[in-house]
């Protein structure tokens, strides 16, 4: 058998080698934002580049609030409407995932998604709403990494600092004063709980925060979230 030209040898080290420096890349940030807060993630960046298409102007809502001074209300309520077993988990729910997949299975389209805090967080601070297969092994590996190199009260912290709440909001502290007109401390058990269930679509939902269906998965949330466990 030939050898490989040397010429393949280096492409295909470069190659090695560009690829670990761009994962190092993504690892440097995920330990730099262990202690320090992040300011825009690639989420909210595009989301932004979105927004100046049709408004050059266009700003985005967005202020950070401390884990301490967020309700604990909205903590229960996200992890008990996204991922309820978010405390006990290490960035994925195998069984969450499965169901999903049957659920998907059964419609003929993709109406779940399975996807944990851990991982939901993974694409909002570095990745795209692209859904391909390298995302997806991106999303995996960066959330490997946030668990790794995090405690589950920096994940939930940033979390819901980053997560879209609506066409330009961001973050805790703008959804409960874009919805409530209050900071993100002072949301009582409903408020929070039909927050939380806005989640997987809220630039569809804000159009009518209190539609049947959220008005009826509100008060599903509010029923059990004092059953979930938070950081």
């Amino acid at each position: 058998m030939r050898a490989a030209p040397r010429w393949l040898l280096r492409a295909l080290a470069l190659f090695v080698l560009a690829l670990l420096a761009w994962q190092g890349w993504y690892l440097g940030w995920v330990l730099w934002w262990r202690d320090h807060d992040p300011g825009q993630t690639r989420f909210m960046a595009q989301r932004l580049a979105e927004l100046r298409e049709k408004n050059p102007q266009a700003q985005l809502r967005h202020s950070w609030v401390p884990y301490a001074k967020i309700s604990l209300h909205l903590k229960r309520a996200v992890v008990a409407a996204e991922d309820d077993k978010f405390i006990d988990h290490e960035g994925f729910d195998w069984e969450g995932i499965q169901k999903a997949l049957e659920k998907n299975e059964k419609k003929g389209r993709i109406v779940a998604g399975g996807s944990t805090i851990s991982q939901q967080l993974a694409k909002n601070l570095f990745l795209t709403s692209a859904k391909t297969p390298g995302r997806k092994l991106q999303e995996a590996i960066i959330t490997v990494w946030l668990e790794t190199f995090w405690d589950k009260r920096r994940i939930l912290e940033v979390y819901l600092n980053v997560v879209e709440w609506g066409e330009g909001v961001f973050g805790a502290e703008a959804a409960a004063r874009r919805y409530f007109g209050v900071g993100a401390g002072q949301l009582g058990p409903e408020q929070a709980a039909r927050l939380a269930v806005m989640l997987p679509a809220p630039r569809r939902f804000e159009k009518n925060p209190y539609s049947d269906y959220l008005n009826r998965r509100t008060q599903q949330i509010v029923a059990r979230m004092h059953l979930s466990s938070v950081p």
